[in-house]
């Protein structure tokens, strides 16, 4: 370890000129990430990521805790497994959170790296493993400067985010173990250059509507679900020509809207056969509510709907299978002009606060009043594709901007 450096200008030269060293050893590590196929759901190879990842930890000198809900969920075979590591000691801590489990691949090829120059291809490369290995080197730099924190950094992994966090996030929230001593928290989803300081939440719906079978010849004699759907359908188009005439005040990217939002069908599917009369059919609903607006009451609102379709004498049954709250955090907190501030002294810009198009997990720390902000390597645009990549120069950026923030934070 070298000697510490107190001129802030010397400090952020030392990180940026150490990172920039680091390239191939954090390729090297993402490359293992991406090849753990952790594709959720339903939630596979958990045990064997978090296994790797606490090695590594533990490797680097970080103080490690593994916390299991003990269930598995999404039908998985392993059960849910949060790490925690730590590097300093005391209050306040300042956490740096990620999730390791990933989308599902469009193809095995996915789960094998793939290098080009300083772009890196693989499932997960872009959301959210890379930003793993940004939060680890991130505080690697600081060890390698001799930085003396005043509090600590929480790294905090969890599974399940692609699914709402049931086993990770969520169950830790309910269970009062995340956050715990936080002043703030920082995320690193690919968010192409944004700060993302606001999310919409969510309520998702699977309705199922039944009906009774019979041939075609008899029809008369059966009960077709998809004609009943067809008016459960009427009434939802009628409650979402309502909904969408709201509007969010917060900044929204390019392409987007501020109206909330009420999608129908996004999947659905009935029958057995064309020449039967359905005797089931069902459709999703997705909800996506703006941070002015509360998630029970709208949850209340839209099942009302369904049990009104029900009074009718519409035979239907609902699972919800997705809810998260909204949530906002102001630009002008500290934690806020901090992030701002190393993001253009690492990048030369200055980022702009924008509200994630989709759920967030810094709605769990938002909750408990605790600053919170997503800013990571990644481009949205292709999280999730069969062509999912990351460039190991904005991975090396975002470890930086973390670094300088967290000695920001946590003066001594």
């Amino acid at each position: 370890m070298s000697e510490p450096f107190p001129d802030e200008t010397n400090r952020s030269t030392a990180i940026l000129s150490w990172l920039r060293e680091q390239e191939e050893t954090m390729a090297e590590l993402l490359e293992k990430l991406i090849a753990i196929p952790t594709e959720n759901p339903p939630g596979k190879n958990y045990r064997a990521c978090v296994d790797f990842l606490e090695s590594t930890l533990s490797q680097a000198g970080l103080a490690c805790e593994r916390l299991s809900r003990g269930v598995p969920t999404n039908g998985s075979q392993d059960s849910p497994e949060c790490l925690f590591a730590t590097y300093g000691t005391g209050d306040p801590a300042l956490y740096f959170h990620g999730h390791y489990d990933v989308v599902p691949a469009q193809s095995k090829e996915q789960f094998q790296p793939a290098r080009k120059g300083h772009f890196l291809f693989g499932r997960g490369s872009c959301d959210m493993k890379s930003g793993i290995v940004s939060m680890l080197y991130a505080i690697l730099a600081l060890k390698e400067i001799g930085a003396q924190l005043n509090g600590r950094i929480v790294l905090a992994l969890v599974p399940d985010e692609e699914t709402g966090g049931k086993g990770g996030s969520a169950w830790l929230a309910q269970e009062g173990l995340l956050g715990r001593g936080g002043i703030g928290m920082l995320l690193p989803e690919p968010t192409s250059g944004m700060v993302w300081n606001a999310n919409r939440g969510a309520i998702s719906i699977r309705v199922r509507v039944l009906g009774k079978p019979a041939h075609v010849g008899l029809q008369h004699q059966g009960e077709n679900a998809f004609g009943r759907m067809h008016h459960v359908v009427e009434k939802l188009q009628e409650w979402k020509r309502k909904v969408e005439q709201r509007t969010t005040q917060a900044n929204i990217g390019s392409g987007q809207m501020r109206n909330s939002i009420l999608m129908l069908g996004g999947e659905s599917g009935g029958g057995t056969n064309f020449n039967v009369v359905p005797h089931q059919c069902w459709f999703t609903i997705d909800r996506r509510i703006n941070p002015e607006e509360n998630l029970d009451v709208e949850k209340t609102e839209l099942l009302n709907v369904l049990e009104d379709c029900k009074e009718e004498g519409i035979p239907l049954d609902w699972e919800i299978f997705q809810e998260g709250n909204s949530s906002f955090c102001s630009e002008k907190d500290p934690l806020a002009e901090i992030l701002s501030r190393n993001i253009q002294l690492v990048t030369g810009e200055a980022p702009r606060f924008e509200m994630c198009p989709g759920l967030l997990e810094i709605r769990f720390y938002a909750a408990q009043a605790i600053p919170a902000y997503a800013y990571g390597p990644g481009l949205l645009s292709v999280a999730h594709g069969p062509n999912e990549y990351v460039d190991l120069r904005k991975v090396l950026d975002t470890a930086a901007i973390y670094a300088l923030t967290a000695l920001d934070v946590c003066k001594s």
